[in-house]
């Protein structure tokens, strides 16, 4: 009996020592590596960058537009060749862009560190105007450019050819301890920037700066949702508009103002675009806010201040190259006698606004209403304001007229205007009485707003529009008419004086409608569809003989409000 109690437990043993050597040989599965580890602390989509304690989130859209009747970006035919409504004018215009955003957060005993930046790889159809004859409006500051007498100057889009497309530049910036440091939106921007609920860049109406400017801005935080900011912003590229010294000739997207002398033309014009006689900056903008953010919505108060300076008195106007009018120029050119001929005192600009969210109401989850009101002296692009530069109008239609070819209807953006003091004729040959010197700053004023509806989860759609006044004092008008529009010396001969009803008034209104309906069948992917009335409503009134840049003849035009209608197909995938 022992020896097979023996026997048993041997045999036990050994089997727990065959099976604890066969566990042992065989293999142990490795702990998983965590190469990427999620950062819960700032929201989705942040991880950790390998290494450190910084989060980063990669992000961005892809989004393909077609605009019928207008720009990229939906861009209402204002002015150059679409304006003119010639053969140079595109019936459509594309583009393709994938947006790429980088932002990255680090905790630190002083807060969390930002950076963010954007850039936006983009293909889209080659410029707006291929007329060399037409100055391309992009060209408001001298900034950008477009064709001038035939010569191209400097514009992206002309980098758009086959193969070929640009990277723009958007927010570039780095967030510390309430300040803020680069190329970011201005203080004085709502969050939804020119973008109440609409998909076009060219609602008017108020401030949009959603692709950045340089600047420098603090915010408090008081809690409850109340906040305030300040900032200097480099006026540059955003701010600006121009300034005109009324003592040049002048060219609008298709019209002459004259030419260099009342022996050299026949023709004068009643508005118009001038190379910009703005001084250098020496002086930033200073803008700040005050904003409440609340489950409710959100109201803000914002404030602006701008230095507005001219060059110099007398610009050089002779030595034009053959087929360029004088102003077209990218500028108003210097000469020896500039700096001794003086220049006006500068003045400060200002502009406030005043903008309203509401959220949830009534009509549906989601539903809001965004609207803003602006006014502006000296300050004309926080009213007629894209997110590229301002545009000043040039637009023809037909006419009832008999005495008229066709109609137009012209509207120029200025911060300021001046006449040097003591002219009292110059290259156009108009007596004007003897100029102030002094810069008259340009008022206007602007609301724009939308309502926004979902009809369920797919569907969305917003009624969105905007209204815009430009408006210049009684000297400014008095200077003005007077240099390009009383003198008899310059009228045709050949076409006859102007009619007996005309009348000149610079001043100028811009109305906009449009609905945008979107619908997003799965998440982040939405395709959209905009259509939007613009109309120029102009205040000078009956028939003059015009210059007219090519392809339009030089002849008698009527006076007269303008419409256009642009429509808009969109895809964006956002990731």
């Amino acid at each position: 009996m022992k020896m097979v109690k023996s026997l048993i437990l041997g045999s036990a043993a050994g089997l727990l020592a065959m099976g604890g050597a066969q566990a042992a040989d065989l293999p142990v599965k490795a702990k998983a590596v965590e190469y990427v580890k999620i950062c819960s602390l700032y929201g989705a989509g942040f991880f950790y960058i390998p290494g450190t304690d910084t989060c980063i989130k990669l992000g961005g859209y892809l989004r393909v537009d077609t605009t019928f009747n207008g720009g990229i970006y939906d861009a209402p035919y204002w002015a150059g060749d679409g304006g003119q409504q010639n053969r140079y004018r595109d019936y459509f215009q594309a583009r393709s862009r994938m947006a790429l955003t980088v932002d990255t957060r680090t905790a630190t005993e002083y807060g969390v560190v930002r950076t963010f930046g954007q850039g936006d790889f983009q293909f889209s159809t080659l410029g707006s105007s291929r007329n060399p004859g037409v100055l391309n409006t992009s060209v408001i500051n001298g900034v950008n450019g477009g064709y001038a007498g035939g010569v191209l100057t400097n514009n992206a889009n002309l980098l758009d050819t086959p193969g070929g497309g640009y990277v723009a530049v958007e927010m570039v910036f780095i967030q510390f301890a309430g300040f803020t440091f680069g190329k970011s939106a201005s203080a004085f921007a709502t969050p939804w920037h020119g973008y109440p609920g609409n998909n076009t860049s060219f609602l008017l109406g108020g401030h949009d700066t959603v692709t950045g400017v340089n600047n420098i801005q603090y915010t408090a935080q008081f809690g409850n949702g109340v906040s305030a900011t300040i900032g200097l912003d480099d006026p540059t590229v955003f701010w600006r508009t121009s300034v005109f010294n009324l003592s040049t000739p002048l060219n609008v997207g298709g019209v002459v103002m004259a030419g260099t002398g009342a022996a050299s033309t026949a023709y004068t014009t009643a508005t118009g675009l001038t190379g910009n006689a703005y001084g250098g900056v020496r002086a930033p903008v200073i803008v700040g806010n005050i904003r409440v953010d609340q489950a409710w919505g959100l109201f803000q108060i914002s404030a602006a201040a701008m230095e507005v300076n001219g060059a110099y008195n007398s610009f050089a106007i002779g030595g034009v190259p053959t087929g360029l009018n004088p102003g077209q120029l990218v500028g108003n050119p210097p000469f020896g006698a500039s700096e001794t001929s003086g220049h006006p005192e500068s003045k400060w600009g200002w502009s406030v606004m005043g903008a309203l969210q509401i959220k949830n109401i009534p009509t549906g989850a989601g539903d809001d209403i965004k609207i803003d009101a602006t006014y502006a002296e000296g300050m004309t692009k926080n009213v007629i304001s894209s997110s590229s530069a301002s545009p000043s109008f040039a637009m023809f239609g037909g006419t009832g007229r008999a005495d008229a070819y066709q109609s137009v209807g012209l509207g120029v953006v200025t911060d300021a205007m001046y006449l040097p003091a003591g002219f009292a004729s110059g290259p156009l040959g108009a007596a004007s009485g003897l100029g102030d010197g002094r810069l008259h700053l340009t008022k206007s004023y602007g609301f724009r707003g939308a309502y926004n509806h979902n009809w369920d989860p797919y569907w969305s759609t917003s009624l969105f529009g905007s209204a815009a006044a430009v408006r210049y004092d009684d000297t400014t008008k008095f200077y003005y008419c007077s240099v390009y529009s009383a003198s008899a010396s310059t009228t045709s001969a050949a076409i006859g004086p102007k009619s007996a009803d005309y009348t000149c008034n610079p001043d100028f209104n811009i109305y906009q409608l449009g609905t945008v309906t979107r619908w997003t069948p799965v998440k982040n992917l939405t395709f959209s569809a905009e259509v939007m009335w613009t109309r120029l409503d102009q205040k000078f009134t009956g028939t003059s003989p015009l210059q007219a840049v090519q392809p339009k003849p030089n002849t008698r035009y009527e006076f007269k409000d303008q419409d256009t209608v642009s429509f808009n197909v969109r895809a964006q995938r956002n990731f």
